[in-house]
C-alpha cells in the first residue's frame, strides 16, 4: 500500500476530530507521513462534520475525491459520503442506523435529501437501501455495532455505559486499525498524547478489549513502516503560532472569530513553553485588539494580532493608523467563506485584493501567503521580521483550510530564523530632545525609538506631518511623507530573497500561478500532468517582478474565490493575459483528483476561459 485515506464522520461536538487525530498519531508512530483535513460546520453541535487522514509513504498535503475507508458514526454519515468511497472501499457504520429514512435524518439539508432520494428513485429512501447503493458500486459494508461495543466493554470493565460511551471515538479509531491488522502499540502511544490520568486509563482499555475481538480480514493491510522519530503533529494554526513565538512575538491581542481564535488560544496555553514570553490578550472587539497591538508595538515589543475576514473589515482604521505612524505590525488573516458572516468554518481565498488594498488612503503594507503547514511556521517569523525591518503592516494572509489541516512535519525542519535588520534609535545620555522620528531616509525607514526611549521624544498622531510629528497640511511636507514612506514597498521588493517572493517549481508550455493553501495540491498534481508548471506566489504585495517567466505561456490561475482575484493581480502587475481561471468557491478544498482534471482539459484545448470546480459535501 502506497497510500490511504480514512475518513470518520458523525455530528458536531460528537468526538470526531480527536478520532481523526488518533488515528493520524497511530499511524504517523508507525513510519506513515499523515495530512489531515476537516470539514465542520459552523453551529456548535449537531449539524454533519467529517474528517479526512490521508498516509503515504512520502509526505503529502493533498487530498482525494474518494477515500479508501469510511467511518460512520451517525446515519447522516452513510447518507452524505455515498459516491465518495472507492471501489473496493470499506464502510463501518452502526446497523441501528439502518431503518432510519432519509426525512428522519434532523439535519440533512432538503437538498441533499433530495438529491439523493432521486438517486435512488424513491421518495424517501431507508439508510439501509443506501447501504445497498454503497454495496452495488463495489464498497464492502461492515457493520459495528459502536454503542453496543462501548456498553459491552464498559459492563467487563465495571464502567457506567454513559461513561463508556464516551469512548466511542476512541472505539472507531481501534476497531478500524484492527481491521486493518494494524498494531495496538502505536494506538496506544497516540492516546498517551492525548489524554491524562483517569481517561487515558479507560481509553486504553477500551482500545485493548476492541483489539481482542475477533474482526473479519480486508483485502487491504496497513502495515508498520517503522519507527519515526523527530517528527512532530501540527495543525496550521498551531504552526503560526510556534512560529510567532519562534519569531521573538511578545504581544498577541484577538477577538474570538473562526477560524482565527485556534492560533491565539493555543498560543494561551503554550505561553510556558521554553522562550516564550508573550502575553495574550483578548479583547472586547477587533477595533480594540488592532489598537492595543499597534499600542504594544509602539513601546518595542514585537506585537501581533489574528482575525477573520469580519474581523479584518473593522480593523481597517487601525491598520492604517499603524500605516500612518509607521508602526511595525503583523496582522494574520486567516480567510473564510464571505461576505459577511459568510460560512465561518469554510475555507476561501476571497480576500486577496482586500489585504492589499483594504482601508481608505494609501499607505505600505507588505502581504505574504502562507502555502502549506512549513511555510506557515517559517512566514510567522518572517512576517514579524519585516514588520519591523519597514516598520510597516505585515499582513500575513492564511486560510481556513490551512488553519484546521494538520500534517506530520520533520522536527528539523522547524528551524529559528536568525532575527532580522532593524532600526532602532539608541537611548541618549542627558536632557531629553525632540526627534525627527519621520525625517527622510533613501530606503523609507526612519530610526524608531519606542516610547520610553531615554533622551529623546517627538509627537506622533494619525494627521500628516512633519518630521517630527506636528501636524501638517503643507503639499511639500505631505508629498515628502508620502514618498518616504511609499519608498518601502520598493526597498521591499529589492531586498526581499527572491525566493521568499515567489518559487517557479517546474516550467512548462502551461504554466499555473497559484498562492497560499492550492500550493501542495498543484505540487502533487505536476506528478501526473506533462508539459505543465506550477509558480507559486508567496510575496503579493508588493507584487514581484514576475513578467519575464510568463513569456510566451498558456497561463493559468487556480484559486478559491469566484473572480479569480490573482488573475486580476497578476494582468494588472504584468500586463500578461491569464487565459484560463480555475476557480472553486463551494468553502471545501480543491481536491487532487479535480486539480489533475481541470489542468488536463487546459493542457488538451477543452478548457473554458473560466472552469468551475464544484466537489464536496
Amino acid at each position: 500500500m502506497q497510500e490511504f485515506t480514512w475518513r470518520v464522520g458523525g455530528p458536531q461536538g460528537g468526538g470526531i476530530e480527536t478520532a481523526a487525530t488518533l488515528f493520524a498519531r497511530a499511524v504517523g508512530k508507525g513510519g506513515w507521513w499523515v495530512a489531515t483535513r476537516r470539514e465542520y460546520h459552523s453551529n456548535i453541535m449537531g449539524r454533519h462534520s467529517y474528517l479526512d487522514v490521508r498516509l503515504a509513504r512520502k509526505p503529502v498535503q493533498a487530498f482525494r475525491e474518494r477515500v479508501d475507508f469510511l467511518v460512520a458514526l451517525d446515519g447522516e454519515t452513510l447518507a452524505r459520503h455515498l459516491g465518495e468511497v472507492r471501489e473496493g472501499g470499506v464502510v463501518l457504520y452502526d446497523p441501528r442506523v439502518l431503518e432510519l429514512t432519509l426525512h428522519k435524518l434532523p439535519m440533512l439539508d432538503h437538498r441533499a435529501a433530495e438529491d439523493l432520494a432521486k438517486r435512488l428513485g424513491q421518495a424517501d429512501p431507508s439508510l439501509k437501501e443506501v447501504l445497498q447503493a454503497y454495496a452495488e458500486a463495489g464498497v464492502q459494508p461492515l457493520p459495528y455495532p459502536f454503542e453496543a461495543v462501548a456498553d459491552r466493554i464498559g459492563e467487563a470493565l465495571g464502567v457506567p455505559s454513559l461513561k463508556a460511551r464516551r469512548t466511542l471515538n476512541t472505539i472507531a479509531v481501534a476497531a478500524s486499525l484492527h481491521l486493518l491488522g494494524y498494531p495496538l502499540e502505536p494506538l496506544l502511544q497516540a492516546l498517551a498524547l492525548q489524554f491524562r490520568g483517569e481517561v487515558l486509563e479507560l481509553n486504553r482499555k477500551v482500545a485493548e478489549a476492541v483489539y481482542r475481538e475477533e474482526v473479519p480480514r480486508l483485502p487491504f493491510r496497513l502495515e508498520v513502516l517503522g519507527p519515526a522519530p523527530g517528527r512532530v503533529y501540527l495543525t496550521g494554526a498551531q504552526a503560526a503560532a510556534l512560529g510567532k513565538l519562534a519569531g521573538g512575538l511578545r504581544f498577541q491581542t484577538y477577538y474570538p472569530i473562526s477560524p482565527a481564535t485556534d492560533e491565539s488560544v493555543f498560543l494561551e496555553a503554550h505561553t510556558h513553553l521554553p522562550g516564550a514570553d508573550v502575553a495574550v490578550v483578548q479583547t472586547e472587539d477587533e477595533i480594540a485588539a488592532v489598537n492595543m497591538a499597534v499600542g504594544a508595538a509602539l513601546t518595542g515589543a514585537k506585537a501581533a494580532t489574528a482575525t477573520s475576514g469580519p474581523g479584518f473589515s473593522l480593523m481597517a482604521e487601525g491598520l492604517g493608523f499603524a500605516g500612518m505612524i509607521e508602526a511595525p505590525l503583523v496582522v494574520t488573516l486567516y480567510q473564510r467563506g464571505g461576505p459577511s458572516t459568510g460560512m465561518p468554518t469554510r475555507t476561501e481565498q476571497g480576500d486577496l485584493m482586500f489585504a492589499i488594498r483594504g482601508g481608505h488612503g494609501e499607505y505600505p503594507r507588505l502581504v505574504l501567503a502562507s502555502g502549506d503547514l512549513l511555510d506557515t511556521f517559517l512566514d510567522a517569523q518572517k512576517a514579524l521580521a519585516w514588520a519591523w525591518r519597514y516598520q510597516t503592516v505585515v499582513v500575513h494572509l492564511l486560510d481556513k483550510f490551512l488553519a484546521s489541516t494538520g500534517q506530520v512535519l520533520p522536527k528539523e525542519a522547524l528551524r529559528v530564523l536568525p532575527p532580522g535588520e532593524e532600526k532602532r534609535l539608541a537611548p541618549k545620555a542627558g536632557k531629553p530632545t525632540p526627534y525627527a522620528r519621520y525625517a527622510p531616509a533613501k530606503d523609507g525607514v526612519s530610526p524608531f525609538a519606542p516610547l520610553g526611549t531615554q533622551g529623546v521624544f517627538y509627537w506622533m498622531t494619525s494627521d500628516e506631518h512633519d518630521f517630527l510629528g506636528h501636524i501638517t497640511e503643507d503639499p511639500v511636507l505631505r508629498e515628502a511623507q508620502m514618498e518616504k514612506r511609499m519608498q518601502k514597498l520598493q526597498t521591499a521588493r529589492e531586498e526581499i530573497p527572491k525566493e521568499d517572493q515567489y518559487t517557479l517549481y517546474r516550467d512548462g508550455e502551461v504554466l499555473v500561478l497559484g498562492f497560499g493553501s492550492v500550493k501542495g495540491t498543484l505540487l502533487e498534481a505536476l506528478d501526473h500532468l506533462e508539459g505543465v508548471g506550477y509558480l507559486h506566489l508567496r510575496l503579493l504585495w508588493p507584487f514581484p517582478e514576475i513578467a519575464p517567466l510568463l513569456e510566451g505561456k498558456t497561463l493559468v490561475t487556480v484559486e478559491h474565490n469566484y473572480s479569480g482575484q490573482l488573475a486580476d493581480l497578476v494582468q494588472q502587475e504584468t500586463l500578461k493575459q491569464v487565459h484560463h481561471r480555475v476557480v472553486k468557491y463551494n468553502g471545501r478544498p480543491i481536491t487532487l483528483d479535480e486539480a489533475v482534471a481541470a489542468l488536463k482539459a487546459v493542457k488538451e484545448g477543452r478548457a473554458p476561459k473560466r472552469l468551475v470546480l464544484r466537489k464536496g459535501v
